[in-house]
């Protein structure tokens, strides 16, 4: 895994991996294997990527690119916004690779040939998909455990076998149970929107977002390799995570937010008038935190259910911190108010603008228009 001139690093010592990101306008960057690169860092990073970007790690461990994705066989399993979007990028910017398609929505597959992302359409697993070289299953959770029953001692030595579920405990602990499991990386694409479906799917859903991949006991270093170049060739950026770490984080940012939304869309349904009046005036703040409420309820039911543990801690240290600011309006307490709204907002300003690493600062433009036809 060759790195290139200016490159940013991140290690952290209290992972079994550390990341590798070139400069974030270079769209390029890899992981390698701590247990071969055995040294403390601490990185610097610098926004500018002009011959400026700083790393105190060694450069003892980098490797030349010995992947090639020419005449490799993909299988999507699922072609709904994330699959569909895989599936677009791949032919975007791998070119003329061989992409079959698994789905029981025929109109999804008859769609994906006519616009030519996919090269083969089935409605279920068969010899061509056990042929692949590298299947994704992109459905629920739930489902995404049946189909590697199905796949399970099935597919061509060497198959990489991979997911992009939102929780990974309970996906990485059966492949682990296994006897002579596939070799299985878990993957989650940090991206997505509240649509759903291959209409809505897109080729650059994955730029400059996380793709974190989770090691399972059948993962090889060289299919770890293979999967980071794979991610930076389609415009993401591979971040190596165990699977406890991986449904913590992602209950915090994800799916606690999830529940949040949709219970406070469930209760103003339940308060509103009768003619409907909080419905009408909803505006702009009510709409942008429950805008994920409009997400697929089957999926999410997914989530919730194999994500139950971390979830439900971080919903009582949820209720527990509602408890103490409803504690300080009933007592009128101002200094502890303000600071409740205080502190909540340091934080969150510094998501935007400053802060630094592999991914370019977001700018958002707003501009205020006069409401009239045309």
């Amino acid at each position: 895994m060759l790195i290139n001139n200016n490159k940013n690093s991140i290690c952290d010592n209290n992972r079994n991996y550390n990341l590798y990101f070139e400069c974030p306008g270079n769209r390029t960057g890899d992981f390698n294997n701590s247990n071969s690169c055995n040294y403390n860092c601490n990185s610097n990073f610098n926004d500018n990527c002009d011959d400026k970007c700083s790393d105190n790690c060694s450069d003892n461990c980098n490797e030349t690119r010995d992947v090639s994705f020419s005449n490799k066989r993909f299988t999507i399993i699922g072609l709904g916004l994330i699959g569909g979007s895989l599936a677009k990028a791949f032919r975007q910017y791998l070119g003329t690779i061989d992409i079959a398609s698994v789905d029981t929505n025929k109109e999804s597959l008859r769609q994906a040939l006519k616009d030519g992302t996919i090269s083969h359409a089935f409605t279920g697993v068969n010899e061509h998909v056990l042929k692949s070289d590298v299947i994704f299953i992109c459905t629920p959770v739930r489902t995404t455990i049946d189909y590697i029953k199905k796949l399970y001692g099935k597919t061509r030595p060497g198959c990489i076998v991979t997911d992009v579920g939102s929780t990974k405990g309970e996906i990485i602990d059966y492949i682990n149970s296994l006897r002579d499991p596939p070799c299985f990386i878990g993957g989650h694409p940090m991206t997505g929107m509240e649509k759903c479906g291959y209409a809505a799917s897109l080729p650059h859903l994955f730029e400059n977002a996380y793709y974190i991949l989770t090691p399972s006991k059948s993962s090889s270093k060289e299919s770890l390799d293979f999967m980071s170049w794979l991610i930076r060739d389609i415009g993401g950026i591979p971040l190596v995570i165990d699977a406890t770490t991986h449904d913590r984080a992602t209950a915090g940012i994800s799916h606690v937010p999830h529940i949040i939304a949709s219970a406070l869309v469930n209760l103003v349904r339940e308060i509103d008038s009768p003619d409907g009046k909080m419905q009408m005036l909803a505006a702009g703040g009510f709409k942008d935190i429950t805008r994920i409420a409009s997400s697929d309820p089957e999926m999410w039911q997914d989530i919730v259910l194999s994500n139950k543990e971390q979830i439900e801690d971080i919903l009582n240290l949820y209720t527990s911190m509602l408890h103490g600011i409803l504690q300080y309006i009933r007592e009128n307490r101002v200094a502890e108010i303000h600071g409740f709204f205080e502190s909540a907002k340091n934080f969150r300003d510094s998501f935007a603008g400053g802060r630094k690493g592999p991914i370019a600062p977001l700018y958002q433009l707003t501009v205020d228009v006069v409401d009239r036809p045309g």
